[in-house]
C-alpha cells in the first residue's frame, strides 16, 4: 500500500532580506499532491513533527546551503517537546541547530501555555532559532507572542496593505529584540509600503515563488527612497544580516577549498567550535592566494584550515550598523574586507555582515537625512515629524505637537532685514533643539514655521525656554507664539488630523498679545490659554516691537 509520504513533495520560498537585497533563508514548504496531510498534521503531533524532519531531508538532498525555515504548529511544539524527529534530521543532514528556524505557526487555542515555553525553551537552548508566524490571521495572543520572544515574526498577508499594523509590529519587535518579515509581497506598490513601514524581510511572488528547487537569485526592485532614514544611533546589524558559511573548526584547508570555489558568492568562511561559537576567520582572497601559490596545494590542503585564518571579528546581534563599523576602524587595515561575525547572546555565530552592506545603506540614508534639512537652521522637514506622528500614532503613545513661529515675521523682515531675519530664524532653531530633549522632535517646515513633537511632559521645559527667553532682531524685541494639541491614543488616526486639530489652536494664539501660548485636546471643543493676554495684538503693516 503506498505511503502518504509517497505523494508528498516539498517546495523551496527565499526570505528576503529588504536591506542588502540577498536571500537570507529558505522556507521549506509541504506541497501534499493528493490528500490534506497537513490538516491531519494539525491534529496529529506526531505526524507534523515527521513533516518537519522530512522537510530537512528534502532541503540535504537538494543540497540547500542556505538557512532553513520548516513549520511546526503551536499545538506540536507543546505536546512533542524538543521534537526528537526534526533534531535528529538536523544531526543527519549534517546541519548546525543555529541554521534551522523553526517557524511555529497557529492555532494557539487550546494550546497549554507552560508547555509551549518550556518547548520552545528546550529549543532554543540547542541553538535552533524561533519565528512566530501567521501573526494577523491566526489567534495567536499577544501575551504568548510576549512570553515567546521570538527571533523572527512572520506576518500574515493579509497584513501587507494594511502599514500601520506592520509598524505597530516592528515596534513591538524592537522591543523584543526581533526580526520582522511580511509574507505574500506580489507587486511593487507592495514592496514599498511593506518596506516604509520598517519590515526588514520579505517573502512572495515578486521576489521568487516557491519552487521544487533552491533558488538564490531573486528579483528586488530599485527603491531606495522607501527605506526610512536612521539616526545616529544606527539601524540594527540585524537588518544586515548574511547566511554564513560554517564549518567545523577542525576543518582542512581541502574542505575550505572546495566550498569556497563551488560557491562563489561566499566571501569568507568562519570556523565554529562544538557549540557554534567563531574561533577563527577565513577570508576568500588571502586564503586561495596562499593555496594557489607555489606548492600551496601541498603544503595546506591536509592541514587545519585554522592556520591560514584569523581571529573572527565579532559584534552582538544587538549591535547597530555603526558599531560595525568601529569594529572595523579599529582592526588591521588590510582586514577592512573581512566579513564581521553577528553572534547570539551565548556567542553563536547566527549570520554575517558585510562592509559594503552597511556603508551603502547608512551612506543613503545620511543623503536623504541631508536632502530633507531646511538649509538655513539644518533641522528636518515637516516629512520627518508628520512620519513620526504616524509611527507615534501607530503605537498608541499620546503625544503633543505644536506649532511655534514668530510673530509678524513679514515685519521684521521689512523693518530689519532680510538677514536680520534669517539670524533670527536660525536662533530659534538652535534654541529648540537645545531644549529638546529624550523623545522630542524639531521640525523647521519653512519661513519661521516650527513643528515640535513632544511627550506631554517635557511641554512646560521647552515652552519655557522658548517663549521666556528675550528675541530680538535688528535690536528690536520680537515675540513668539505656540499653539499644541495634546492626542491621546485613538483621538487622531493619521498627521493629517492631527495638523488639522492644530491649526484653529494657532489662530487663538495668533490673536493674544506677547509671548503667547494655547492648549487643546484633540476631539474636545476649546482651548486652555497658557501664555498671553487677550488685548488685540498689533495690527497688519505696524511695528510689531516698541
Amino acid at each position: 500500500m503506498p505511503s502518504w509520504t509517497d505523494t508528498l513533495r516539498f517546495a523551496f520560498q527565499p526570505v528576503v532580506n529588504l536591506t542588502t537585497g540577498g536571500v537570507t533563508a529558505l522556507e521549506i514548504l509541504a506541497r501534499p499532491e493528493t490528500g490534506d496531510v497537513l490538516a491531519q498534521a494539525r491534529r496529529d503531533p506526531e505526524l507534523d513533527g515527521k513533516l518537519a524532519a522530512l522537510a530537512i531531508r528534502a532541503a540535504a538532498r537538494m543540497d540547500a546551503l542556505l538557512p532553513l525555515h520548516v513549520n511546526v504548529f503551536a499545538g506540536t511544539l507543546a505536546d512533542l517537546g524538543g521534537l526528537s524527529a526534526l533534531r535528529d534530521a538536523v544531526r543527519e543532514a549534517g546541519r548546525l541547530p543555529w541554521e534551522v528556524t523553526v517557524d511555529v505557526g497557529p492555532p494557539y487555542t487550546h494550546v497549554p501555555h507552560r508547555a509551549l515555553l518550556e518547548a520552545v525553551a528546550v529549543l532554543r537552548g540547542e541553538g535552533f532559532r524561533i519565528c512566530a508566524d501567521g501573526i494577523g490571521d491566526g489567534d495567536v495572543p499577544l501575551r504568548v507572542l510576549s512570553d515567546l520572544a521570538p527571533d523572527l515574526m512572520k506576518l500574515d498577508v493579509s497584513l501587507v496593505t494594511r502599514p500601520a499594523a506592520i509598524r505597530a509590529m516592528r515596534t513591538l519587535c524592537e522591543e523584543l529584540g526581533a526580526l520582522l518579515s511580511v509574507e505574500g509581497v506580489e507587486t511593487e506598490r507592495q514592496y514599498a509600503a511593506v518596506v516604509a513601514a520598517g519590515a526588514q524581510l520579505a517573502q512572495g511572488e515578486l521576489f521568487a515563488p516557491p519552487s521544487r528547487l533552491p533558488v538564490a537569485d531573486v528579483y528586488l526592485p530599485t527603491l531606495s527612497a522607501a527605506v526610512p532614514s536612521t539616526q545616529r544611533t544606527g539601524p540594527s546589524v540585524r537588518q544586515f544580516l548574511r547566511p554564513a558559511a560554517l564549518l567545523p573548526a577542525t576543518a582542512s584547508a581541502g574542505h575550505v577549498r572546495a566550498l569556497l570555489t563551488g560557491s562563489p558568492d561566499v566571501s569568507g568562511v568562519l570556523l565554529v567550535d562544538p557549540a557554534g561559537v567563531p574561533v577563527r576567520s577565513v577570508h576568500r582572497s588571502r586564503f586561495l592566494l596562499s593555496m594557489s601559490g607555489r606548492y600551496g596545494h601541498a603544503l595546506y590542503a591536509d592541514r587545519p584550515a585554522a592556520k591560514l585564518g584569523d581571529p573572527p571579528r565579532t559584534v552582538g546581534v544587538d549591535a547597530t550598523a555603526w558599531e560595525v563599523l568601529d569594529v572595523v576602524a579599529d582592526g588591521e587595515r588590510d582586514r577592512t574586507s573581512d566579513d564581521v561575525a553577528v553572534v547570539d547572546h551565548h556567542g553563536r555565530c547566527v549570520g554575517v555582515v558585510r562592509l559594503a552592506d552597511l556603508v551603502r545603506a547608512l551612506a543613503e540614508s545620511q543623503v536623504e537625512e541631508a536632502a530633507g534639512l531646511n538649509p538655513l537652521t539644518r533641522l528636518p522637514g515637516s516629512d520627518a515629524i508628520t512620519g513620526e506622528v504616524d509611527r507615534r500614532i501607530a503605537d498608541g503613545r499620546m503625544f503633543a505637537l505644536s506649532w511655534l513661529d514668530v510673530d509678524h515675521f513679514k515685519q521684521v523682515n521689512d523693518g530689519a532685514g532680510f538677514a536680520a531675519g534669517d539670524e533670527l530664524i536660525r536662533a530659534v532653531g538652535q534654541a529648540l533643539q537645545g531644549a529638546a530633549s529624550g523623545s522630542t522632535r524639531v521640525g523647521h517646515i519653512g519661513g519661521d514655521d516650527f513643528l515640535v513633537l513632544a511627550d506631554p511632559e517635557g511641554l512646560d521645559p521647552l515652552a519655557e525656554s522658548m517663549l521666556d527667553a528675550p528675541w530680538s532682531a535688528g535690536g528690536r524685541a520680537v515675540t513668539l507664539s505656540l499653539a499644541t494639541v495634546l492626542c491621546p491614543p485613538g483621538s487622531v488616526t493619521d498627521h493629517r488630523q492631527a495638523a488639522a486639530c492644530l491649526a484653529p489652536l494657532k489662530q487663538a494664539a495668533k490673536a493674544l498679545s506677547g509671548a503667547s501660548w494655547v492648549l487643546g485636546r484633540a476631539g474636545l471643543p476649546g482651548h486652555e490659554i497658557r501664555r498671553g493676554s487677550s488685548g488685540a495684538r498689533a495690527e497688519a503693516g505696524q511695528p510689531a516691537w516698541g
